[in-house]
């Protein structure tokens, strides 16, 4: 069968102003996604009527699906379900069942209801309620006919994400595996985790596999230097899917395999080192000197937490093997106990807008005599984003030193 499509609309000023970030989109394309469905577009768009139609109009005549957040309220602003009658051409009509929930919520929470809040219990003739167990605002679900003909069967949610989430978790997600069916086609992700190498690189190493006809199909995105390679598989079954990903996995390895740290959407190279560190029941401690300390901050907030002893941040450190191991057994020293130390030393002033050389040195050390590394980097880059890319640079050097130590035994 056609893999189904859909649209995701974002509404509201305060989106298209940048006042608050559009995180319901996200979680939603994910969530089709699961279902088998393929997202084609992501709109966003303010608060004016026919901005509203126009948007509701033209996702109508382009995919299968359109899920809405957004613009259900009782206010003057609130101009979602005026928009969609308009698109699809309906009248509104009063929802009794959908007023007397309304009703009830007010009840239940004490307070009288305001006229204006009837008008969230009107819905394009036709549609079907999506029931709103958290809040005032119930969903709209309704399918379009543009000239007799089935064009696109919207849902339009509340934009807070807990109602949204829940609605969608609850009616929307199984009402469409209703009408897709059984035959639909599974769609799954897999996201691998790259550092040490740019993107012009990584495109020159992966070669046919990130073809836009090839599939599965490979995309690459960049965040503060590092690399996300994220494979798309789809299938009849999820154990078609899974081969194909474990195909092109083993593709990437191949390709560009030292620069892989690990996998998934969240995956940092700080979780890669405490992973490293665990496997050996192992603790580190950091050193961070010059005008920045992000190692200290990513390594304080990944679990298990004892896996870090603690952070340092200091204008000078001394470099010896003797003076990092009399710090490590330094009870006053805030970092007594740590199999290991990792010392960043020269984080830049960040104070201009022009890109910035840094002159770095990185440590790691260990109790054993054989257990000291360090390395003397210059690394570049825009004011926004050098210092985590230091910090990056770091706990990959970190890693590979630790690697080496598990080979000595």
């Amino acid at each position: 069968m056609q893999t189904p499509t859909a649209e995701v609309i974002a509404i509201g000023d305060e989106m298209t102003s940048g006042a608050r970030l559009d995180t319901n989109s996200q979680w939603l394309c994910q969530r089709l996604g699961e279902l088998g469905i393929v997202v084609r577009f992501t709109t966003m768009v303010g608060d004016q009527m026919q901005d509203n139609v126009d948007v509701f109009r033209n996702a109508c005549n382009r995919v299968d699906f359109v899920v809405s957040t957004g613009g259900l309220g009782p206010t003057a602003d609130d101009l979602t379900r005026d928009a969609i009658a308009l698109a699809c051409d309906r009248p509104l009509v009063l929802s009794e069942s959908a007023l007397r929930h309304i009703e009830s919520m007010f009840k239940n929470r004490q307070r009288e209801m305001p006229p204006r809040n009837r008008v969230q219990a009107m819905f394009p003739e036709g549609a079907l309620e999506i029931h709103n167990p958290r809040g005032t605002a119930p969903g709209v679900d309704v399918t379009a006919t543009f000239d007799g003909r089935r064009a696109s069967r919207i849902f339009a949610l509340p934009g807070v994400p807990a109602e949204m989430m829940e609605m969608f978790t609850a009616t929307v997600a199984p009402r469409i595996v209703d009408e897709i069916g059984g035959g639909r086609l599974v769609i799954k992700n897999a996201v691998i985790k790259c550092f040490g190498t740019g993107e012009s690189d990584m495109e020159a190493r992966l070669g046919e596999m990130i073809s836009r006809s090839r599939f599965p199909r490979v995309g690459i995105t960049v965040s503060a230097a590092t690399i996300s390679l994220r494979i798309t598989a789809q299938g009849e079954t999820e154990a078609v899917c899974d081969e194909m990903l474990r195909q092109t996995r083993a593709e990437i390895l191949a390709s560009a395999g030292e620069f892989v740290f690990g996998e998934g959407e969240t995956f940092e190279l700080q979780h890669a080192l405490t992973e490293l560190l665990v496997s050996r029941n192992q603790r580190i401690a950091t050193i961070e000197s010059g005008y920045g300390s992000p190692v200290c901050h990513w390594m304080s907030d990944v679990e298990p937490r004892e896996t870090f002893v603690g952070g340092i941040v200091t204008d000078h450190v001394d470099h010896s093997a003797a003076s990092l191991r009399a710090r490590m057994a330094n009870p006053d020293s805030g970092i007594t106990g740590a199999d290991w130390l990792l010392v960043v030393d020269g984080y830049p002033s960040l104070k201009t807008d022009d890109d910035i050389i840094a002159n770095l040195v990185f440590t790691f050390c260990g109790q054993a005599q054989e257990h000291y590394w360090q390395a003397h980097q210059r690394l570049g880059g825009h004011p926004g984003i050098l210092h985590s890319r230091i910090g990056k640079a770091a706990l990959a050097f970190a890693r590979s030193c630790l690697q080496e130590a598990c080979k000595m035994g």
